[in-house]
């Protein structure tokens, strides 16, 4: 990492970590090297897992991956999580694998509650591949909902500076090891500073989901950095 991972608006870094990171996972979980299936293959394998994920069809309607695509995404999600659920114990494991000289359980838990759509402790694979196909081939304003929910961890419809002073420490903790030079101990602060003189536009000390849409569209690097993976499968 370079010296201008330091520098770069807070919003820009926050989306970029998020969507790399969740790649990172479903690459570990083996669930994005999508190959051809045989049209035989049971819908989705049902029978073989403690939990019972949601039918083919139902799925299908509600992302944007084709049948064969979710059969594959499937089957790697089985192979690695036999019991058809992940735990939060389970996803900070593998965040930490990747990050052996930093703390990511902090931010692998904002992320895991981001993608428990139903607050009861587990992911399911519907979880995944819904989450996993908002930010791969979402709307803009998909992903942006996507990342205002990360961001807003009490699910109050607000991001708060103590919310997002939450998240960015996280992301220090997680990577701040790794850039170059290091980064001070009063970036998170500066950062959070900086992200709501950008967003509150109205000024009364939150971040409405408007107010963080409208000012991401009209940021270049936001947009950019939301294309980067549309591609990935």
């Amino acid at each position: 990492m370079s010296a201008r991972w330091e520098t770069e608006g807070l919003q820009t870094v926050g989306i970029v970590c998020l969507v790399f990171m969740f790649l990172k996972l479903m690459h570990l979980l083996g669930l994005i090297d999508i190959t051809e299936t045989d049209s035989s293959d049971s819908d989705l394998e049902l029978s073989q897992v403690r939990h019972q994920p949601e039918g083919l069809d139902q799925l299908q309607t509600q992302t944007k991956f084709t049948k064969k695509e979710l059969q594959s995404l499937y089957r790697g999600f089985k192979t690695e999580c036999p019991s058809g659920l992940v735990d939060e114990e389970t996803f900070k494991m593998i965040y930490s694998q990747f990050f052996p000289q930093g703390d990511a359980t902090t931010y692998a838990h904002f992320l895991f509650n981001a993608f428990d759509l139903d607050r009861n402790g587990s992911i399911r694979f519907e979880d995944f591949v819904i989450g996993l196909s908002v930010l791969l081939r979402g709307t803009v304003t998909e992903k942006l909902n996507w990342a205002f929910n990360l961001y807003d961890i009490n699910k109050d419809g607000y991001i708060t500076k103590e919310e997002m002073l939450l998240i960015m420490q996280s992301i220090y903790d997680m990577m701040g090891r790794y850039t170059y030079p290091m980064v001070k101990d009063e970036a998170p602060s500066e950062h959070v500073e900086k992200f709501f003189q950008k967003m509150d536009r109205n000024r009364d000390g939150v971040v409405t989901i408007d107010e963080f849409i409208e000012t991401c569209q009209k940021d270049e690097n936001i947009m950019s950095s939301m294309q980067l993976f549309e591609n990935v499968i």
